[in-house]
């Protein structure tokens, strides 16, 4: 078991200082020094000596509350110090610590014996906690005698009060508030201003220890203080939770039932109640690191008790005893921490962005970026892989007729009969949308030979009247709770202008009156001859977070010359942006030959990125396709290559089917390491009526994945494969669920 948040956090403080700005020759003495030496060091060795006293107070506590030196506690108190000693007093003085270490301990024996000097040992401890939990039984339980008023049905305290005493020689001296109202929002303000009440009183002379008090009995699973451990924190500050000690009140009531009927098992009731306590504040706190000593007190006249009258739990344990070794321990740790100067450099809360983009996920992401050109770029390939047959006679008008047979007549036909009837149908669809590219890609030619011989003033009448508004067609949404009417339900309306302006869709919301939580917007214009500009974008909002996705470019197109482009991406990452401004020039060397060069700037935080890369495109026939690239990433003192290879094999109906077979060949060097990457991309269809998409890749660390889409209308036993999938894993997840309800019942 922990001692404390803070120790813990003390010595990952500690392990992480500088120790170089200490100087080697500093030493801790283990006589007396002589004169130079100790004005030499006096300064250095003051927080060192004032630890040793700290470490012989320690240790003579434990000997007066009878508590070994080898008590777990214990243990873990003295290496921290022991530690901290060594840190701050440098490596070349490890072995004097080391004998200022043994020498502590006997110092610590002979003067207990002698009980001299008095021990000057005393403890502030300031009491919180809901109104109604045992603040007050607490305070007498510890001091054994009637020092604060109590009542089982009404508050007892009502104002902030010091109650001091003695516990075996120490000093102390307890804070005693009223108690919390329960977390509603009409007790805010009462609770608000108590809580503002002790901070003041406690300003002048802060506290060693905070105790948290909760009825353990009390605690379940819709515990919901969450409101007001929020509050304290606002309040008091997320360091008050260092030297916090939950003490669970009640410990030795009744165990509820488990859903098996039997009483749960009192060490793992207690360990689920103070796990839940400990989620709450670290919600209050937005840390995880924080962990908090638990106390466990039963102050009720009939505890059950031992031969020598001390109250002991159902575990057995003595919680006075732990308790005032809690206390000593917190106290000592945090002694030693203002004494070393660490206090202020422990901080709580959310965690710094510490978050370092990967620098090989950048360059890829980098090397597969398409440049904006002309929209019309994609037209242009088609019409130059169509250019080869503009010439020849279409086949499709050289098609003698064919006869449509109704469904009854096809089915009256042979197995060979209607597939020869399904490939004639086939063949006919591809020659006929062959045809049709042909003759869009001859409208584009004219219309650009048109639009060049008219003045730039010229104007027909049909290109003034704008064009009606077109409705799109409802977006496919899930079943939900819908109401009777869907006529106004999300329609988009299509104009003249080039924006479009859609709702993004959740598809996991429950009802479609908030199923649509942001917003796409997409355009792509020509500003003026040769000048073309594209937007496009995604935003999403909720009650917690807003995520943004944009790529905007512009680009230049010299009709003999190259083309240019700049363009600028932003993209959310948690709670930062990440900005990528990128610019590149595509030079047209042959015919079928296309070079790229590009460079890229990204800023993430406080870092920045820069990349280059050269990219070279190369159309060999009518169907295959190389493209080859080599980049460079760096940054913040990194720097990545990385280079791909990437052949396409086009299908034989192409452009009228998107049937192709991709190889790709990766390769990136990082920190001295190079990743090998192979990757296959497939779309074809095996079968009529069934597509198929296989994408897989296998990297020379022997990671990889395949992956395998199929699509049909007339296959639909295709559709029990998900549906078996799901099944088994609703089994898994039930029976997943009961084990860990049956470890938790069991204890």
């Amino acid at each position: 078991m922990e001692i404390s948040s803070m120790g813990d956090l003390l010595v990952k403080n500690l392990m992480t200082k500088d120790n170089r700005r200490y100087s080697t020759s500093q030493q801790v003495p283990v006589e007396d020094p002589s004169p130079h030496n100790q004005n030499t060091d006096d300064k250095m060795m003051d927080p060192l000596v004032k630890i040793e006293d700290l470490q012989v107070k320690f240790l003579r506590l434990l000997q007066r509350f009878g508590q070994s030196q080898d008590n777990i506690l214990a243990v873990k108190v003295l290496y921290r110090l022991h530690l901290a000693t060594l840190i701050r007093a440098g490596e070349s003085d490890m072995k004097m610590v080391n004998l200022r270490s043994d020498r502590t301990r006997a110092i610590a024996r002979e003067q207990e014996a002698a009980g001299i000097p008095d021990l000057d040992f005393s403890i502030r401890i300031l009491v919180l906690g809901k109104t109604g939990v045992g603040k007050s039984a607490t305070i007498n339980s510890i001091f054994d005698q009637t020092k604060t008023e109590t009542d089982a049905f009404q508050p007892a305290t009502d104002c902030i009060r010091e109650v001091k005493g003695s516990v075996n020689g120490i000093k102390v001296t307890f804070i005693d508030t009223p108690g919390f109202l329960p977390s509603c929002v009409r007790n805010v303000k009462r609770n608000r201003k108590i809580m503002l009440s002790v901070k003041k009183f406690i300003r002048r002379s802060p506290p060693d220890i905070v105790l948290y008090f909760e009825r353990l009995d009390l605690i379940s699973m819709g515990f919901s203080d969450f409101p007001l451990l929020k509050l304290m924190t606002e309040v008091f500050g997320t360091a008050i939770w260092f030297n916090t000690i939950l003490v669970m009140t009640h410990s030795s009531s009744t165990l509820p039932e488990g859903s098996s009927g039997y009483p749960f098992s009192y060490e793992s009731y207690v360990t689920q109640c103070t796990d839940l306590v400990q989620q709450r504040i670290h919600q209050a706190v937005s840390d995880a690191r924080l962990e908090n000593q638990v106390l466990l007190v039963e102050n009720h006249p009939q505890c059950r008790r031992n031969v020598k009258g001390e109250q002991i739990l159902p575990n057995g344990q003595i919680w006075k005893s732990r308790f005032l070794l809690l206390c000593i321990c917190t106290k000592v740790l945090g002694d030693a921490n203002a004494l070393l100067g660490f206090r202020d450099s422990i901080e709580l809360g959310p965690l710094g962005n510490t978050r370092v983009p990967s620098m090989p996920h950048l360059l890829s992401s980098f090397l597969r970026h398409r440049s904006l050109s002309s929209p019309s770029e994609a037209e242009n390939e088609i019409d130059e892989i169509l250019a080869s047959e503009i010439d020849e006679e279409d086949e499709y008008d050289q098609l003698p007729p064919i006869k449509i047979l109704k469904k009854s007549q096809f089915e009256r036909l042979s197995k060979s009969q209607k597939k020869s009837y399904l490939d004639e149908l086939d063949y006919r669809e591809i020659l006929y949308f062959k045809k049709q590219l042909k003759e869009e890609s001859r409208r584009r030619k004219e219309n650009k030979l048109s639009k060049e011989e008219c003045l730039p003033n010229d104007s027909t009448p049909d290109e003034q009247t704008s064009s009606e508004a077109v409705m799109l067609p409802d977006m496919v949404v899930p079943p939900s709770f819908d109401p009777d009417c869907l006529a106004y339900r999300y329609r988009c309306l299509v104009t003249s202008d080039q924006w479009l302006v859609r709702p993004v869709l959740d598809l996991q919301g429950w009802d479609h009156d908030v199923g649509f939580d942001g917003i796409n917007l997409e355009t792509a214009v020509e500003i003026k001859s040769n000048v073309f500009a594209s937007i496009a974008g995604q935003i999403t909002k909720d009650k917690h977070d807003f995520n943004i996705h944009s790529e905007s470019a512009a680009a230049y197109v010299d009709p003999e010359g190259p083309t240019y482009c700049i363009g600028l991406d932003v993209q959310s990452s948690g709670k930062d942006m990440i900005y990528t401004v990128h610019g590149n020039t595509k030079l047209r060397n042959f015919k079928h030959n296309v070079t790229d060069c590009g460079v890229s700037l990204t800023s993430f935080g406080n870092k920045n990125y820069v990349g280059a890369k050269l990219e070279d495109s190369l159309l060999v026939g009518k169907r295959l396709k190389l493209v080859m690239n080599a980049g460079r990433m760096g940054g913040s003192g990194q720097v990545a290559y990385g280079g791909s290879f990437e052949a396409i094999l086009r299908g034989a109906d192409y452009p009228v089917r998107n049937d192709n077979i991709s190889l790709t060949m990766t390769a990136l060097s990082f920190n001295k390491e190079v990743v090998l990457t192979g990757g296959f991309q497939s779309e074809f269809r095996p079968i009529r009526g069934l597509n198929m998409s296989v994408n897989a890749n296998l990297n020379s660390r022997k990671m990889g994945q395949v992956c395998i889409k199929l699509n049909s209308s007339a296959h639909m036993e295709i559709a029990l494969l998900a549906v078996f999938s799901i099944f088994r894993g609703l089994l898994r997840r039930k029976a997943a669920e009961n084990k860990s309800t049956e470890a938790l019942e069991t204890g």
